[in-house]
């Protein structure tokens, strides 16, 4: 999947993925046996797990879609210039290929900000934390709701690459997606 976000260079509708996905796992939900009903032994099932029609297999089954389909969506990093924080043209596709399939699996993103190892502690933390409030808003006014997403700054704490120079600082200064 990580593949498919970074090379997409076609104008494939990406809100077709979490659909066919759906799609999939309905199939094979449906190519599994369905178990035979339980005796009547006046066991009550608790109202908190079961669905609407008060079925609680069915709703397991929801959850775990859910689960699965959060689990498959993945956003690459998006990285930043020195000392900045907005947005760089070349990740915009990203970001918006990120938006549709978090607004349509309505799974749940923190948005990581990261520095490289220049500058104090104390400065990195507001970076990182700058970097990802402007990812997490160019999202948002790509219409992912506000509530689907958090922010947390690591400033130089989580390098990806270890060492110094330009190479191993542009690395650094990035914003990564945990997708649950």
């Amino acid at each position: 999947m990580r593949r498919f976000f970074s090379s997409m260079n076609t104008r494939m509708d990406a809100r077709l993925i979490p659909v066919l996905l759906a799609v999939v796992l309905a199939f094979a939900a449906g190519c599994a046996s369905t178990p035979e009903p339980a005796e009547e032994t006046g066991d009550v099932v608790d109202s908190e797990f079961t669905d609407a029609t008060g079925d609680a297999s069915s709703m397991a089954e929801s959850n775990m879609d859910d689960m699965a389909a959060s689990r498959d969506i993945e956003i690459p990093a998006v990285y930043f210039d020195f000392d900045r924080s907005d947005i760089k043209p070349q990740y915009e596709s990203i970001l918006r290929t990120g938006a549709m399939a978090l607004k349509d699996s309505g799974a749940s993103v923190t948005i990581e900000g990261h520095t490289d190892e220049r500058g104090s502690d104390e400065y990195n933390i507001a970076l990182g934390e700058r970097r990802a409030a402007a990812v997490r808003n160019y999202l948002y006014n790509l219409g992912v709701p506000m509530e689907q997403m958090t922010i947390i700054s690591y400033g130089e704490s989580r390098p990806a690459a270890n060492g110094s120079g330009e190479a191993v600082w542009r690395l650094n200064r990035r914003a990564e997606f945990r997708v649950h």
